[in-house]
C-alpha cells in the first residue's frame, strides 16, 4: 500500500485522523451492506462455491472407486495447508471426516433458505 493510500484510510473527510473504532465501524458497515447486497442477489461467497466444488470432487471419486487419485488429492491439499502453517494430523483427520460424509453422494448441505423466495418455498419442502 503506498503512503497516500494508507493516509487516505487513517483519516476521514477533511484530513483528520479518524481513530481505530471509527475506521473499525465504517468497515464492519461496509461489509455488512456488501454481505447483504450479495444475499438480496443471491450471489455465493467463495467458501459456498469452494464447499460445492470439494462435495462434487470427492464424491465423483468414490462414485468412480478411484481411491489411489482420491488419496493422492488428499496429500496434495493437506500438504498445501500444512505449507499455509496447518497442522498436517489435523489436516488429514479433517479431510477423511470430509470424505466420509462426501463419499456416498447424499447432498450434506443445509438449504439456504434466507436464499429462496416466497414462491420457491412450497417447491423446496
Amino acid at each position: 500500500m503506498g503512503i497516500w493510500q494508507g493516509w487516505r484510510q487513517r483519516t476521514g473527510y477533511g484530513g483528520a485522523m479518524m481513530s481505530d473504532d471509527k475506521r473499525n465501524e465504517k468497515q464492519r458497515d461496509r461489509q455488512q451492506r456488501l454481505r447483504d447486497a450479495n444475499r438480496q442477489a443471491r450471489r455465493p461467497d467463495r467458501d459456498d462455491i469452494a464447499r460445492t466444488a470439494l462435495f462434487m470432487t470427492i464424491s465423483a471419486m468414490g462414485a468412480k472407486g478411484a481411491d489411489d487419485a482420491l488419496e493422492e488429492f488428499q496429500d496434495r491439499v493437506v500438504a498445501m495447508l500444512v505449507e499455509q502453517g496447518f497442522d498436517e494430523r489435523a489436516s488429514d483427520a479433517l479431510f477423511d471426516d470430509l470424505v466420509l460424509k462426501y463419499r456416498t453422494g447424499a447432498w450434506p448441505f443445509r438449504r439456504k433458505v434466507h436464499l429462496l423466495h416466497s414462491g420457491d418455498t412450497e417447491r423446496n419442502e
